[in-house]
């Protein structure tokens, strides 16, 4: 508190005019917070176009972890490192646990790692390389308009966004080195050799700014002038990490439960690796003298301005490293502590047709958006795929209230539907390459026909089970026996279809493509047995050869959709129209 009635004063000290001429607070808070605006500009840029560049690989890159802990610690570091968001990385882990692809334990170490990977933030801005900002700007901005070449114009605006940060931190730089003669300033950081002060200060500040890289670049850029000691900076870092937690837990509001476990995981080690440290602020800052790099031929303010920002930068580093190697013996403990606190909430019905994959946090990095987009679709597929295979059943014989059943479960398809293509929607409103926008384009016109499916079951199957119980028609057995065979085909082909798009198989798309003379086989052999059906002495003979003839009429429909679906796999774009 003693820490903010001083900032209070000295705000007061500067705008009082007997003061005024020794401090022009317009132009600091000008140059303070338009550098800092730049920074996060260039945060922003770099991240989002290394984020283009990388995120198709990162997926991958995760999916390949094994049970080994370490190797999860590496994957995380190396995966956030890469596309500088720490929330990417935890998203991607939640739709691995919600997949059952990976335990809360095993996500643990790449948690853990991407605390590591967050660091790199802090060790590229240490750098004192504002001299070369502009040459960064003006570089990468040439390299991303250069046409036709899409991943170069990328590559541009990492060096572009680069440059921006290296000249905001300028700017914020040359805007507080007034503050080295201001003495209302300097006793100000006196209280911040206080850890407590200076832990909460960087808290309250990164939990209001939502970045800890923001807190960093400041915290940096203030050690850069001399303004700020290593015991002061350090405990400014710690409050920067644990500010960074609320960014987690506003992220998890409303959030499957995985994503607050992957939350409150986040929460615990950063609040238990500070309060363990604390203590221990005196050897930390030994620890990183150690490694950093000395001025030894420097003194005063001159080489606390020299070393601070790379050992404020080590000491981030090292505290997050240090943590990693204290807890993660400790994994499969803490993922039991983290299900205990935060236990699986009992579903309601209306409850099962939430979304499970599409996460908005996803939406700036295209890549990994369309890939979630993908397993949420492969949920609606097994919808369909549960409605076509209790269809057949209900239309041959089953009771109105059985029909009704199977139409009900389209309600749930079409909302799931709606999300889905309003998540692509999204996506599609985001800078995407060419690769991304055909996939995207293939992707709705998949859920689409998926859609198309459910209503042919809704619509027309179950339409043609009410009118057999109106007209009270019996369906032969040699006759369900011709139906049953020919379902069964139209069921293959359509989870080879489903395998096609969740795998990107050709192989499987080429098998659903090819079994098109086999379906034409099949209703050939249908109609000649429906034909000799209508001269059969039997009762409403009629009504069951016009029954029986558009079931197969529609099943034959369902599987060119499921044709459909998998030539999108080939790269074959869907015809407009059934064939």
């Amino acid at each position: 508190m003693s820490g903010f009635l001083s900032l209070g004063g000295m705000l007061l000290g500067i705008a009082d005019p007997s003061t005024a001429g020794s401090l022009d607070l317009f132009a600091l808070l000008m140059g303070l917070f338009g550098g800092l605006a730049l920074f996060l500009m260039g945060m922003g840029q770099m991240s989002d176009s290394l984020k283009a560049v990388a995120g198709e690989r990162m997926r991958s890159v995760l999916s390949k972890l094994t049970s080994n802990r370490l190797m999860g610690v590496l994957t995380g570091t190396f995966v956030t490192a890469i596309i500088q968001s720490s929330s990417v990385t935890t998203v991607l882990v939640v739709g691995f646990i919600s997949a059952g692809l990976m335990s809360l334990s095993q996500s643990i170490g790449i948690i853990l790692g991407a605390n590591i990977g967050t660091t790199i933030t802090a060790q590229i801005i240490a750098f004192k390389v504002t001299k070369y900002a502009l040459l960064l700007v003006a570089v990468g901005f040439g390299l991303s308009i250069v046409p036709k070449r899409e991943r170069l114009r990328y590559q541009g605006t990492v060096l572009m966004g680069l440059g921006l940060i290296f000249l905001g931190m300028g700017v914020m730089g040359e805007a507080m080195a007034p503050l080295r003669t201001y003495q209302p300033f300097l006793d100000l950081m006196t209280h911040m050799e206080s850890p407590l002060v200076g832990i909460l200060v960087a808290t309250a500040f990164t939990a209001l700014v939502q970045s800890s890289s923001a807190t960093t670049g400041i915290v940096i850029v203030l050690a850069g002038q001399g303004l700020l000691t290593l015991p002061a900076g350090i405990a400014l870092i710690f409050g920067a990490n644990i500010g960074t937690c609320v960014t987690a837990v506003l992220a998890s509001v409303g959030r499957p439960r995985e994503a607050v476990r992957a939350a409150t995981v986040h929460v615990i080690f950063k609040i238990i690796g500070v309060m363990i440290w604390l203590p221990f602020i005196d050897q930390l800052v030994d620890i990183v003298i150690w490694m950093s790099p000395a001025a030894e031929h420097l003194e005063g303010a001159t080489r606390l301005a020299t070393e601070a920002p790379r050992q404020i930068a080590n000491a981030h580093t090292v505290f997050n490293v240090a943590n990693t190697v204290l807890f993660l013996p400790f994994s499969t403990q803490f993922a039991r502590l983290v299900q205990w606190m935060v236990p699986e909430r009992p579903l309601r019905e209306e409850e099962e047709i939430i979304v499970k994959y599409l996460d908005s946090e996803l939406l700036g990095t295209p890549s990994l958006a369309l890939d979630r987009a993908r397993l949420e679709m492969l949920r609606l597929g097994e919808r369909v795929r549960q409605m076509l295979t209790d269809s057949l059943r209900a239309v041959l014989s089953g009771s109105r209230s059985e029909l009704e059943g199977v139409a009900k479960q389209d309600d749930a398809v079409d909302q799931l539907h709606g999300k889905i293509i309003t998540y692509l929607g999204q996506i599609g409103q985001t800078k995407l390459t060419e690769k991304q926008t055909d996939e995207l384009i293939k992707l709705m016109a998949a859920n689409n026909d998926l859609e198309a499916i459910g209503d042919i079951i809704e619509t027309n199957l179950v339409a043609l089970g009410l009118r057999r119980v109106a007209n009270d028609v019996v369906v032969s057995e040699p006759t369900r026996q011709v139906i049953e065979t020919f379902h069964r085909e139209v069921v293959n082909a359509y989870e080879a279809a489903m395998t096609a798009v969740s795998e990107k198989s050709e192989r499987s798309a080429a098998i659903v493509v090819g079994m098109k003379q086999q379906i034409n086989d099949i209703v050939a052999m249908a109609e000649a047995h429906e034909a000799q059906r209508l001269v059969a002495d039997s009762p409403k003979r009629l009504e069951a050869y016009t029954f029986e003839m558009d079931v197969i009429e529609n099943l034959k429909r369902i599987y060119y959709f499921c044709k459909r679906i998998a030539r999108s796999t080939q790269g074959q774009e869907p015809t407009s129209t059934v064939q």
